[in-house]
């Protein structure tokens, strides 16, 4: 293979996707050391990672609408990179990569294009076999040359992120249980009252107990909720916390309780065990990469259930709807789960 020293990639969002995409960019990183690389990514995304070591990053902002376009390509005016990794497939990066000068441009193989990908490239990743989302972006880094390794993520935080996690630590504990309770979309939300039993349950084990998250209504009503069916109330540190001081917590914690949502992707970034509330998604494509075996998963009975076949004959990334379906998931089935992580964690 041929030197590299510039290359390019595109990876606008989301939250969770860009802390997996992080291991296959530092793997890229290790492979090709000469090589400058900028990141194309969304502004939320970009605050959580920036600083990462030897990386320039070009924000996109969609809010923008088509002003984010005209200033991307301003930027890239006059430049030409060796390669663009064009790792989304949505129709909005597929149009942003006009505004990226390269000579290779890659993306997926056919089965997983969509959104006109396959005119927008020039060389496709090899095709696979029903992999998790971050083993698809470690194959950008095998198109570069990359071996094939287990992800290792290195995210720097800053030492005042640092200090504001550990102000927020509890002293005198046994270890310290991070509640992120809200995904994205409501219907991955678990019920208020079942993170409340399991957080009494740590509490009553312990551990002391932080809610999480953002400052939507969505967020603050939910934690509020939780916080008023709690026996031993949690800290609430929803609306709080900066992205990047949510990661410096997650990193301080022994364990993170999560839906479907980005930080707990983080988390496994951050290298914290992560109980993952599954039902919509498949959690063998989309979970907590290095914590599978403590995914309480709804999904795989549940899409048998409505489709008559087992998740491995249905197309991958079949996903469920319904508002009722993280009702599947008990608080009995949290609660063990709970347990046996800090058996096998010994925390």
């Amino acid at each position: 293979m041929s030197t590299l020293n510039s290359i390019c990639v595109l990876r606008l969002s989301a939250i969770g996707d860009t802390c997996n995409a992080v291991a296959a960019v530092q793997a890229i990183q290790r492979q090709h050391p000469q090589a400058s690389i900028t990141w194309v990514i969304g502004k939320a995304e970009a605050a959580l990672l920036q600083g990462l070591p030897g990386i320039e990053f070009v924000v996109f902002n969609k809010k923008d609408g088509l002003a984010a376009f005209r200033t991307l390509r301003r930027h890239m005016a006059g430049r030409r990179f060796d390669v663009l990794l064009q790792m989304q497939v949505a129709l909005r990066a597929n149009l942003a990569s006009l505004c990226i000068p390269a000579k290779r441009r890659i993306g997926y193989d056919k089965a997983r294009s969509k959104e006109l990908h396959s005119l927008f490239i020039n060389e496709r990743i090899q095709p696979a076999s029903r992999p998790h989302v971050l083993d698809t972006f470690l194959q950008f880094a095998a198109a570069l040359g990359a071996p094939l390794a287990p992800p290792a993520w290195d995210i720097p935080v800053a030492d005042e992120d640092q200090r504001w996690a550990r102000d927020q630590l509890a002293p005198n504990t046994r270890g310290h249980l991070v509640i992120v309770p809200a995904a994205s979309a409501r219907e991955r939300n678990w019920h208020p009252e079942r993170y409340a039993t399991v957080a009494d349950h740590a509490a009553q084990n312990g551990f002391s107990v932080y809610l999480c998250g953002g400052p939507t209504e969505l967020e603050l009503t939910l934690a509020s909720d939780i916080m008023g069916s709690c026996n031993h109330p949690p800290i609430n540190l929803v609306g709080q916390s900066s992205l990047k001081q949510l990661f410096a917590l997650l990193r301080a914690a022994d364990l993170v309780l999560a839906p479907d949502t980005g930080p707990a992707h983080m988390a496994v970034a951050a290298g914290t065990p992560v109980i993952g509330l599954y039902a919509h998604s498949n959690p063998a494509r989309t979970g907590p990469y290095s914590w599978q075996n403590y995914v309480v998963d709804a999904y795989s009975r549940l899409i048998e259930q409505h489709h008559g076949k087992p998740a491995d004959q249905l197309p991958w990334g079949q996903r469920l709807k319904g508002h009722e379906l993280m009702e599947h998931i008990s608080k009995e089935q949290v609660c063990t789960m709970f347990d046996r992580v800090v058996t096998e964690q010994s925390l």
